[in-house]
């Protein structure tokens, strides 16, 4: 169904060829050729998960960071001059221009032996991308990586303590870790949220170019606390052998471009928690029940709020 959508879709961009299925997770990626012969990526939106509004402000912010030189792909408009084609029923598809590279990782393989040399370098990727935030027009309506769409009662990828697959005693567990996090996050100065995060810093998500890192897919953009985005890689990275180096790494190339408070630096511990959290909700209705992905996301949430509750700083700890 995807390929069929995007073979439509691509008529107003006056794509010429067959669309590439690149990958399928939220969306539906699809390599295209653009009328001047360059390569681009075409999204088949995941029905129900962001609205028009939504898609069309990522697009313009990414055009607008990619305009002030931050590399990420730009928005591409369509021959009539929308961001955004409306296809039968809710199908709904969005062009981005191709950033040439090959991903830093993959989540279920081993990072490189110059990972932390990467993750450095990625540092100083997340904090220009939160230096330049400010300056942008705030999206509107993008859902917010902050107090509440980490720990109110409606996060923004679902009720994580509500998990099918946690027993009572593992729910009571997350919601008193959630409570500490929300206690000491509180404390933060404002200068620990930016009008503008990536929300998303998986390594599949960001490319090794010829000119240094990029960043992409920015679906999940939006204001929150600067340091999620620095929690997100780390967390997908918990179970690797060098994680303390890859945190000393990344937090030196962000305070390279962009100084911490002591408070905000111990405060990450908690934010990758809350990733972890978040991740638990987002992957229980994409997957099927007993598929090895839901014990594997459990397992890493609790592990890290046994870690909270006990005051401890989880990130640090060489495996």
């Amino acid at each position: 169904m995807p390929a069929l959508i995007a073979t439509e879709a691509q008529a107003a961009w006056g794509c010429i060829g067959t669309p590439e299925l690149l990958s399928h997770r939220e969306n539906a990626v699809f390599a295209v050729t653009l009328p001047d012969g360059a390569r681009a990526a075409l999204r088949v939106h995941r029905v129900g998960y962001k609205t028009i509004d939504e898609i069309a402000a990522e697009l313009a912010l990414c055009d607008a960071l990619a305009a002030a030189g931050f590399p990420c792909p730009r928005g591409q408009r369509t021959k009539a001059g929308d961001w955004i084609w409306q296809g039968p029923g809710a199908a709904v598809a969005s062009v981005v221009t191709w950033v040439e590279g090959a991903p830093l990782g993959q989540g279920d393989a081993p990072l490189p032996s110059n990972a932390p040399a990467l993750y450095e370098a990625l540092g100083a990727l997340l904090a220009r991308l939160h230096t330049a935030s400010p300056a942008l027009d705030r999206a509107p309506g993008r859902k917010g990586w902050d107090l509440d769409g980490l720990t109110g009662p409606e996060p923004i990828w679902g009720r994580y303590w509500e998990s099918p697959i946690l027993s009572e005693a593992e729910a009571s567990m997350m919601v008193r870790a959630r409570d500490v996090a929300r206690d000491r996050l509180q404390e933060l100065t404002p200068a620990a949220q930016v009008p503008l995060i990536h929300g998303d810093a998986l390594r599949e998500n960001v490319l090794v170019t010829e000119q240094g890192l990029a960043l992409i897919d920015f679906d999940d953009c939006g204001p929150g606390f600067r340091l999620y985005d620095v929690a997100t890689a780390l967390t997908q990275s918990l179970d690797e052998p060098c994680l303390p180096d890859l945190r000393d790494a990344v937090l030196r190339g962000y305070e390279d471009v962009s100084p911490l408070g002591a408070a905000e630096r111990a405060a990450l511990p908690l934010l990758s928690m809350l990733r972890s959290f978040c991740a638990l909700a987002w992957v229980m209705p994409r997957y099927p029940s007993g598929h090895p992905k839901g014990p594997l996301y459990k397992a890493r949430a609790l592990r890290a709020a046994e870690a909270v509750l006990a005051g401890e700083d989880f990130l640090s700890v060489r495996r």
